[in-house]
Protein backbone atom coordinates (compact mmCIF):
# COMPACT_ATOMS: atom_id res chain seq x y z
CA UNK A 1 0.00 0.00 0.00
CA UNK A 2 2.95 2.33 1.07
CA UNK A 3 3.99 1.77 -2.82
CA UNK A 4 0.80 2.31 -4.13
CA UNK A 5 0.77 5.59 -2.56
CA UNK A 6 4.07 6.74 -3.45
CA UNK A 7 3.14 5.90 -7.09
CA UNK A 8 5.76 3.31 -7.61
CA UNK A 9 2.97 1.10 -9.84
CA UNK A 10 -0.20 1.51 -12.13
CA UNK A 11 -1.08 -2.09 -11.36
CA UNK A 12 -0.35 -4.78 -8.88
CA UNK A 13 -1.35 -8.24 -10.12
CA UNK A 14 -1.28 -11.91 -8.56
CA UNK A 15 -2.58 -12.98 -5.52
CA UNK A 16 -3.80 -9.56 -4.07
CA UNK A 17 -6.99 -9.77 -1.95
CA UNK A 18 -9.61 -7.47 -2.38
CA UNK A 19 -10.18 -6.45 1.62
CA UNK A 20 -12.10 -3.36 2.42
CA UNK A 21 -8.82 -1.73 4.37
CA UNK A 22 -7.22 -1.71 0.46
CA UNK A 23 -10.26 -0.28 -1.09
CA UNK A 24 -10.06 2.51 1.08
CA UNK A 25 -7.16 3.76 -0.73
CA UNK A 26 -7.22 2.10 -4.12
CA UNK A 27 -9.66 0.48 -6.83
CA UNK A 28 -9.90 -3.09 -7.79
CA UNK A 29 -10.79 -4.80 -10.62
CA UNK A 30 -13.50 -7.09 -10.60
CA UNK A 31 -12.52 -10.45 -9.30
CA UNK A 32 -10.88 -12.98 -11.09
CA UNK A 33 -10.99 -15.91 -8.82
CA UNK A 34 -12.35 -16.57 -5.52
CA UNK A 35 -11.35 -18.69 -2.99
CA UNK A 36 -9.70 -18.76 0.45
CA UNK A 37 -6.80 -19.57 3.19
CA UNK A 38 -6.06 -22.87 3.55
CA UNK A 39 -3.26 -24.90 4.98
CA UNK A 40 -0.02 -26.30 3.16
CA UNK A 41 2.36 -28.85 4.76
CA UNK A 42 4.31 -31.72 3.75
CA UNK A 43 3.05 -34.48 2.67
CA UNK A 44 3.44 -36.84 5.34
CA UNK A 45 2.00 -34.83 7.70
CA UNK A 46 -1.38 -33.95 6.10
CA UNK A 47 -3.17 -35.99 8.48
CA UNK A 48 -1.76 -34.15 11.16
CA UNK A 49 -3.70 -30.49 10.17
CA UNK A 50 -6.64 -31.81 9.10
CA UNK A 51 -8.99 -28.98 10.59
CA UNK A 52 -7.97 -25.22 12.48
CA UNK A 53 -8.63 -27.17 15.64
CA UNK A 54 -5.73 -29.52 14.78
CA UNK A 55 -3.46 -26.47 13.53
CA UNK A 56 -4.03 -24.20 16.52
CA UNK A 57 -2.11 -25.94 19.04
CA UNK A 58 1.53 -25.17 20.66
CA UNK A 59 4.38 -26.27 19.52
CA UNK A 60 2.42 -26.39 15.80
CA UNK A 61 4.83 -23.73 13.53
CA UNK A 62 2.78 -21.84 11.57
CA UNK A 63 5.19 -19.95 8.68
CA UNK A 64 3.77 -16.58 7.29
CA UNK A 65 5.50 -13.78 5.12
CA UNK A 66 4.56 -10.52 7.30
CA UNK A 67 1.77 -7.52 6.81
CA UNK A 68 -0.60 -9.15 4.33
CA UNK A 69 -3.78 -11.34 5.14
CA UNK A 70 -1.86 -14.46 5.80
CA UNK A 71 -0.50 -12.79 8.80
CA UNK A 72 -3.60 -11.54 9.94
CA UNK A 73 -5.21 -14.82 9.60
CA UNK A 74 -2.84 -16.24 12.05
CA UNK A 75 -3.10 -13.54 14.13
CA UNK A 76 -7.06 -13.69 14.22
CA UNK A 77 -6.99 -17.76 14.61
CA UNK A 78 -3.60 -19.16 15.35
CA UNK A 79 -3.34 -18.17 18.73
CA UNK A 80 -1.72 -21.63 20.46
CA UNK A 81 0.55 -21.98 17.13
CA UNK A 82 3.71 -20.21 16.82
CA UNK A 83 3.95 -18.07 14.18
CA UNK A 84 7.34 -17.53 12.42
CA UNK A 85 7.49 -14.26 10.08
CA UNK A 86 9.50 -14.98 6.76
CA UNK A 87 10.34 -11.88 4.63
CA UNK A 88 10.95 -13.63 1.93
CA UNK A 89 8.34 -14.96 -0.21
CA UNK A 90 10.23 -16.87 -3.07
CA UNK A 91 11.69 -19.17 -0.19
CA UNK A 92 8.89 -19.79 2.60
CA UNK A 93 8.33 -23.24 0.92
CA UNK A 94 11.55 -24.43 1.13
CA UNK A 95 11.33 -23.67 5.44
CA UNK A 96 8.28 -26.19 5.53
CA UNK A 97 10.23 -28.91 3.28
CA UNK A 98 13.67 -28.51 5.29
CA UNK A 99 11.41 -28.99 8.50
CA UNK A 100 11.99 -25.40 9.71
CA UNK A 101 7.99 -24.86 10.08
CA UNK A 102 5.10 -27.30 9.89
CA UNK A 103 3.13 -25.36 7.35
CA UNK A 104 1.84 -22.20 6.32
CA UNK A 105 -1.86 -20.55 5.76
CA UNK A 106 -2.22 -19.22 2.28
CA UNK A 107 -4.62 -18.94 -0.36
CA UNK A 108 -6.19 -21.56 -1.47
CA UNK A 109 -4.86 -21.04 -5.47
CA UNK A 110 -1.14 -20.45 -4.08
CA UNK A 111 -1.35 -23.99 -2.52
CA UNK A 112 -2.79 -25.85 -5.58
CA UNK A 113 0.33 -24.15 -7.27
CA UNK A 114 2.90 -24.68 -4.57
CA UNK A 115 1.92 -28.34 -3.98
CA UNK A 116 2.55 -28.35 -7.88
CA UNK A 117 5.86 -26.69 -8.15
CA UNK A 118 7.02 -28.94 -5.02
CA UNK A 119 5.90 -32.48 -4.71
CA UNK A 120 7.05 -32.98 -1.56
CA UNK A 121 4.27 -30.33 0.10
CA UNK A 122 -0.01 -31.03 -0.17
CA UNK A 123 -2.75 -29.45 0.83
CA UNK A 124 -3.96 -30.75 4.25
CA UNK A 125 -7.61 -29.51 3.94
CA UNK A 126 -7.90 -30.45 0.06
CA UNK A 127 -11.53 -28.72 -1.49
CA UNK A 128 -11.65 -26.67 1.70
CA UNK A 129 -11.13 -23.21 2.58
CA UNK A 130 -11.17 -21.53 6.10
CA UNK A 131 -12.32 -18.22 4.75
CA UNK A 132 -13.81 -16.79 1.79
CA UNK A 133 -11.89 -14.10 -0.76
CA UNK A 134 -11.66 -12.58 -3.61
CA UNK A 135 -8.68 -12.23 -5.67
CA UNK A 136 -8.65 -8.86 -8.52
CA UNK A 137 -5.77 -6.23 -9.74
CA UNK A 138 -5.31 -2.93 -7.69
CA UNK A 139 -4.90 0.31 -9.15
CA UNK A 140 -4.51 3.32 -7.65
CA UNK A 141 -7.87 5.35 -7.69
CA UNK A 142 -8.52 5.84 -11.61
CA UNK A 143 -11.73 5.11 -12.83
CA UNK A 144 -10.53 5.03 -16.47
CA UNK A 145 -8.42 3.18 -15.51
CA UNK A 146 -10.05 0.68 -13.60
CA UNK A 147 -12.62 0.82 -16.42
CA UNK A 148 -9.84 0.08 -18.87
CA UNK A 149 -8.55 -3.14 -16.27
CA UNK A 150 -12.35 -4.48 -16.25
CA UNK A 151 -12.98 -4.50 -20.17
CA UNK A 152 -9.46 -6.16 -20.64
CA UNK A 153 -10.48 -9.12 -17.69
CA UNK A 154 -13.86 -9.43 -19.38
CA UNK A 155 -12.03 -9.83 -22.67
CA UNK A 156 -9.60 -12.30 -21.18
CA UNK A 157 -12.40 -14.62 -19.48
CA UNK A 158 -14.85 -14.59 -22.48
CA UNK A 159 -11.81 -16.25 -24.21
CA UNK A 160 -11.41 -18.85 -21.34
CA UNK A 161 -7.56 -17.30 -21.22
CA UNK A 162 -7.69 -17.50 -17.56
CA UNK A 163 -8.78 -20.65 -17.01
CA UNK A 164 -6.66 -21.91 -19.49
CA UNK A 165 -3.46 -20.96 -17.35
CA UNK A 166 -5.45 -22.16 -13.75
CA UNK A 167 -5.36 -25.24 -15.58
CA UNK A 168 -2.02 -25.28 -17.36
CA UNK A 169 -0.21 -24.11 -13.83
CA UNK A 170 -2.30 -25.59 -11.03
CA UNK A 171 -3.58 -29.22 -11.94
Amino acid sequence: MDDLAAGLFDIAMSGVSIIPARQQHAYFSAPYHVGGKSPITSCSRVHEFSSLEAINQPGVRAIVNPGGTNERFIDAKLRRAKKILHQDNRTIFDEIIKGNADLMITDSIEVRLQANLHPELCGSMPGETLTYQEKGYMMPKDPALRLEVNQWLEEVRSQNILERIFEQHLN
